[in-house]
């Protein structure tokens, strides 16, 4: 395919699907596709409601259109797929966005066309779910008339060092052909380069194990700092101490949620159970970072207790809901997990989050925020999410909404140890 008769269809413009659409746009004609018109308005008026682009980049990308209409996608022959892929009520990989954006596609599909999928998936599923999709759909056939490559996503949602062009990219193509043109057409974007994958299976695993590594190492992390609160250590003085070992991996206690890393270790695991493997260490790791949550909500409740707080009725603050401070995603975020949990002591709860859409909040979770927390109303106060918002407050000025022996939990040890009441 000649670089010039070049022409994507970017399919989801979410946290990834966006970024990409508008470095693609920059280089490309590119047609930036989704469902919820609403979306499609906004970006069409330079709106980003997930905050990952500005104006500037709206106007660089000038050769970037947007629509929720897939015939404006008929013209494209390179598709990049970029849906979420969550999870079940059971934890087990839904697949349903995957499902639905290939049976669009394959619609459309005409002879040369190439996808690539970015979404994330166990190791096997672009080649033995989403290509027999595309087959069914097109009257076409895989690898003769048309082809299909997968490049993992690696977007970091708030982080504003480490944009998609400075992030290196894998990619990898159905055939040697599909493979080379896949790696050029990235390498036009992704200024810290590629790392062309032998297969696509090889680039789908290297996604999942990125994300269970840390996820498990996250969940030793935590129960350490269960083990040390027993002991009455301060973890966080212990992981310092350690830290000072060359090879010592540093990494902090905390809520594992959001898109990426306490979704992805499931879909491995499903996959190994498919073939017969029962992955113990993957789900043990997922057993602690699940029961975090929990954990802080029984922890605040002693507390409270043994300063001779009455917990039925009493009134505790949440600071921040998002999944991960300084940015508005609240995909999967445990603090809603320590909503629920508090909820059961028929504690009076309030939650406050200047990052968060509060329609959003009340849509997904059934939590109401607050606009403003009120002075000397709180016998706890949690802060889950260390926003710069609260930070730049200060612990004094955090320690103001509680009342006379009120019970202060730095979940993320943002404060010295002698400001707070608990740390995790």
């Amino acid at each position: 395919m000649r670089s010039d008769k070049v022409k994507i269809g970017i399919i989801g413009l979410g946290y990834v699907g966006l970024p990409l659409a508008v470095e693609f746009g920059k280089k490309f004609d590119v047609v930036g596709f989704d469902l919820n018109q609403l979306r499609i308005d906004e970006l069409t008026n330079r709106i980003d409601t997930t905050l990952e682009i500005g104006g500037p980049e709206f106007d660089a990308a000038n050769k970037l259109s947007f629509t929720f209409s897939t015939s404006e996608l008929q013209d494209c022959n390179v598709f990049i797929v970029t849906v979420p892929t969550p999870l079940d009520e059971s934890k087990q990989p839904d697949l349903r966005p995957l499902k639905s954006a290939s049976e669009m596609i394959g619609k459309i599909l005409k002879k040369r066309d190439i996808v690539v999928y970015e979404s994330t998936v166990y190791p096997g599923a672009t080649e033995e779910f989403c290509v027999p999709i595309l087959e069914s759909k097109s009257g076409l056939k895989y690898n003769t008339d048309f082809f299909a490559g997968y490049s993992p996503e690696r977007i970091n949602p708030g982080d504003k060092e480490h944009r998609l062009p400075s992030i290196m990219k894998v990619t990898s193509g159905s055939d040697e052909e599909t493979a080379n043109f896949v790696d050029y057409l990235y390498n036009e974007i992704i200024t810290a380069g590629t790392h062309r994958a032998e297969s696509i299976k090889v680039a789908e695993a290297c996604k999942v194990i990125e994300n269970t590594q840390r996820d498990i190492n996250i969940a030793l992390i935590n129960e350490l700092s269960i083990i040390f609160d027993r002991l009455d250590i301060d973890t966080m003085a212990v992981l310092k101490a350690a830290s000072t070992k060359w090879n010592f991996l540093n990494f902090t206690p905390g809520l594992v949620g959001g898109h990426c890393i306490g979704v992805d270790p499931y879909y491995l695991t499903h996959k190994a159970q498919q073939v017969g493997y029962q992955p113990e260490v993957i789900l043990s790791g997922r057993r602690v970072n699940d029961s975090m949550a929990d954990h802080i909500a029984l922890t605040l409740v002693k507390a409270m207790i043994a300063n001779k707080k009455m917990i039925n009725g009493s009134k505790v603050l949440i600071l921040g809901l998002t999944f991960k401070e300084n940015c508005p995603d609240i995909r999967n975020t445990k603090v809603a997990d320590i909503y629920a949990a508090l909820k059961t002591f028929n504690i009076q709860l309030d939650v406050f989050d200047p990052w968060v859409n509060e329609a959003e909040a009340h849509d997904k979770y059934g939590i109401d925020l607050i606009r403003t927390p009120l002075n000397n109303g709180y016998d706890g106060i949690i802060l889950a999410v260390p926003h710069n918002h609260f930070i730049e407050m200060g612990a004094a000025k955090i320690k103001e909404f509680g009342n006379d022996g009120n019970v202060f939990y730095d979940v993320k040890s943002v404060f010295p140890v002698n400001v707070s009441d608990i740390r995790l």
